[in-house]
């Protein structure tokens, strides 16, 4: 095994996501967030929050919505997206990333959230740099509305104007997981009496709130690797 190889060894297995030494090191400093970052929080928002397991409420990996929004065969996307159940869902959360080259492994420089509510039939889309992802989010939408289910076709789409914004180049990510922590926190305790989720966002999304994730992150990660070793 080479030096580098070594260096950059599994440190953690969760559910399907796989964390890398790297990624503690993103975690370490103010770096840009990768796709098996946001994946792994992702797996451990659906296990830990008190609606899950549900079917009701689904958190997309990066890389499968990068492949929803990329894919250039529309029959094969339908059968790939088929066991994510998109029709049954009633809150899914999707993380953009504004590259569109299927050639090009966790590229791009910009994250965002864009959240789809069934009941409301809407797509909303948080971006932390007031709509930089403007266009990868609408044509993730244009795809999707057409993979879930005949309601999702006539669905409205939202640029949320007052989305909380980021005060650095590179808390993008932080933004999309904290983000979809209030939406999931919404949803486990006030999805019934308000419409959508604007008020929690706006109340637990801030940039001190994004900024401090990042040793959350990384203190949860040594904490899960530690619970695994004993």
């Amino acid at each position: 095994m080479s030096r580098s190889a070594a260096a950059d060894e599994i440190i953690l297995s969760y559910d399907d996501a796989v964390l890398r030494q790297s990624d503690l090191r993103i975690l370490s400093g103010p770096r840009f967030l990768n796709d098996r970052i946001i994946e792994f929080y992702f797996s451990y928002l659906s296990s830990s929050s008190s609606s899950f397991p549900s079917e009701d409420v689904l958190l997309v990996p990066p890389s499968i919505t990068f492949w929803i929004s990329n894919c250039p065969d529309a029959d094969s996307l339908s059968e790939f997206a088929q066991p994510l159940k998109l029709p049954e869902r009633k809150i899914v959360l999707f993380p953009v990333n504004d590259n569109d080259d299927v050639e090009v492994a966790e590229g791009g420089s910009h994250w965002s959230l864009l959240a789809y509510h069934s009941g409301r039939n809407v797509f909303v889309h948080h971006d932390s740099l007031g709509g930089m992802n403007k266009r990868p989010a609408r044509r993730l939408y244009s795809v999707l509305a057409k993979l879930m289910g005949k309601d999702a076709a006539a669905a409205e789409y939202r640029e949320h104007a007052d989305s909380p914004l980021q005060q650095n180049g590179y808390d993008c990510g932080l933004f999309v997981i904290a983000t979809a922590r209030a939406i999931c926190s919404w949803y486990d305790v006030a999805a019934g009496e308000e419409e959508l989720w604007f008020s929690a966002v706006k109340e637990q999304v801030t940039k001190e709130s994004a900024g401090k994730l990042r040793s959350e992150i990384r203190d949860l990660i040594t904490s899960l690797m530690e619970r695994r070793k004993n």
